[in-house]
């Protein structure tokens, strides 16, 4: 098992790892915007956010312009800690229209945390030269960045790869020639169904750096074990909001539910702040308290865990437990094991 623990020194105080980033769609005003949980979750105190989707935000820019904080427009105390993305996943599709030195300036203006690079997502339906161009051009992005960033916020390096080789020559060249506190994976949320590819990423990525491994997008219920198992640092997900739009009902250890399959019952088997005095129907009527409970079991996900750290417990009779209701994740984790115990 490559899980770890460490404090990582931000400017809004201490960062103890592994630790999840809620995505947070601060200023949005549509159905998928992200319920406060700051004062309801006590050890998340940590939000992902897209720092070109806040500037693109034209009356919230001109508010953040004019003084107002980041944390006073997303209603969260002071001392929670932001990672302010690039927002690389909307280069998905759309043209690259921002520069290492401008993302920076809107990371500093939103007084993020945690910086993470420009850079351009892979796509499984491009041809691999034009994949190679943008995984070149995210390195070169990323080392921009390292020669403009000062400061105490830390500068992640976004990094791509569609093969181990690929994401580890990135990250130690990277390392050579930048200044990076630590390093983001990315382009895995597109195959992530391939459990056997992205973990062997992801790997890949942990024993090409010491220093603090973020992935990108993949921080769900499913994945957040494998994530801790193979010595990821912090990870994100927006997961609780995209399964709430779906109307499934995430449950630590079994995955998500259909609500409109759950019959017959009165109380739901979560005893979080959320369902624990209500009944399943007044949950199932009120998305924003589907969020909100799936955003805790994402949290439950992680306390178990550290839990069992804590309590000296053998953490791969947990993961077999933990899989064994579901063949394709169930194997996932025997694939992480085989791998990691081929390092032993």
């Amino acid at each position: 098992m490559l899980y770890r623990q460490r404090t990582l020194e931000t400017p809004h105080g201490d960062l103890e790892t592994p630790v999840l980033f809620p995505v947070s769609n601060v200023g949005k005003r549509s159905s998928d915007n992200t319920p406060a949980y700051a004062d309801q979750i006590p050890d998340l105190r940590t939000a992902m956010v897209n720092a070109r989707a806040i500037r693109q935000r034209e009356p919230q820019w001109e508010r953040l312009l004019d003084g107002s904080s980041l944390r006073q427009e997303m209603g969260v105390p002071d001392d929670t800690i932001v990672f302010a993305d690039s927002g690389g996943f909307d280069f998905h599709t759309e043209t690259l229209d921002t520069t290492p030195e401008k993302t920076l300036e809107t990371q500093i203006r939103i007084d993020a945390d945690v910086f993470g690079t420009v850079d351009l997502p892979l796509s499984r339906e491009d041809r691999q030269a034009k994949n190679q161009r943008r995984i070149n051009e995210s390195i070169q992005y990323a080392l921009a960045a390292s020669d403009a960033h000062e400061g105490d916020s830390l500068l992640f390096a976004s990094v791509h790869g569609h093969d181990p080789e690929t994401v580890r020559n990135s990250i130690r060249y990277l390392d050579r020639h930048g200044d990076f506190d630590g390093f983001a994976l990315g382009s895995l949320v597109p195959i992530r169904t391939d459990y056997r590819k992205t973990t062997k990423l992801i790997l890949a990525a942990r024993l090409a750096t010491d220093k603090p491994l973020h992935v990108y997008g993949l921080g769900g219920l499913v994945y957040q074990p494998l994530l801790l198992y193979l010595g990821v640092d912090t990870f994100d997900s927006s997961s609780f909001i995209r399964s709430a739009g779906n109307r499934n009902y995430l449950i630590p250890g079994f995955g998500g539910r259909e609500m409109h399959r759950i019959e017959g019952l009165e109380y739901l088997p979560c005893p979080c702040p959320v369902c624990g005095p209500r009944t399943t129907e007044a949950v199932r009527a009120d998305r924003n308290l589907l969020v909100q409970h799936n955003l805790w079991a994402l949290t439950i996900e992680l306390r178990r865990f550290r839990y069992m750290i804590a309590a000296g417990e053998d953490i791969e009779s947990y993961l077999e437990l933990r899989f064994q209701g579901n063949d394709v994740t169930h194997r996932a984790y025997r694939m992480a094991k085989q791998q990691v115990r081929r390092l032993a």
